[in-house]
């Protein structure tokens, strides 16, 4: 009888041993399962984080044009774009050296990333239709209102700076009465804005016209 009742006990103590053992593997399970949970609710949070912060710099950190104007040389073409351009509303600081400029026109299409310009290039450029720029693909900036020469960075709301591009060296040729270029600015932060110059119907007796 005695003999009995002890293997009885050796027997529950065996069962006990074994849901202690499979309880412990369980709370093991749980407890790596709660830390794969914690760490990808953390990285996804992250990632949405930084997704939110880049698609709001692509809306905010932008390039508001002002105005735009073109020089008319003698044999009634415009040869070079003009831009006035200022940093819009909210937007950080825009370094235009880091920007790029899609030229889309009746003869060409091509990527414009920002050249130099002197000072001889810049007042002849505000004389009227004998700056050169170097190379065709390259646009280039001088500043209208810039209080602390910063130039090319926008840093300021009041800045105003001059985007300049060669249509000739551009395209191949100047551009011709009624022909229209579309003028895609993109910033470094991915911003994009679209402005469409449109030569007037009629360049006689001009110099400079809005386009």
């Amino acid at each position: 009888m005695r003999e009995k009742l002890q293997q009885r006990l050796n027997d529950r103590g065996q069962v006990g041993i074994g849901t202690l053992i499979v309880f412990i593997a369980m709370v093991l399970v749980a407890a790596i399962a709660a830390g794969v949970l914690i760490n990808t609710a953390g990285f996804l949070q992250t990632k949405s984080e930084q997704t939110g912060e880049e698609s709001s710099a692509q809306v905010s950190n932008r390039v508001q044009v002002v105005s735009g104007f073109g020089s008319v040389t003698d044999s009634e073409t415009v040869d070079y774009i003009n831009l006035t351009v200022m940093r819009g509303s909210g937007s950080d600081d825009i370094n235009l050296s880091a920007a790029t400029i899609e030229w889309i026109g009746p003869n060409e299409a091509k990527t414009l990333t920002a050249g130099t310009m002197n000072e001889t290039d810049a007042q002849n450029l505000d004389g009227g239709s004998t700056y050169q720029p170097g190379e065709g693909s390259a646009f280039n900036v001088t500043d209208i209102k810039d209080t602390d020469d910063s130039v090319p960075v926008l840093n300021n709301q009041d800045d105003r700076f001059t985007v300049s591009m060669n249509a000739t060296a551009i395209g191949g040729q100047a551009l011709g009465e009624g022909q229209t270029v579309e003028l895609k600015l993109t910033t470094q932060y991915g911003a994009v804005t679209i402005y469409r110059a449109n030569v007037p119907q009629s360049l006689s007796q001009e110099s400079a016209v809005t386009v």
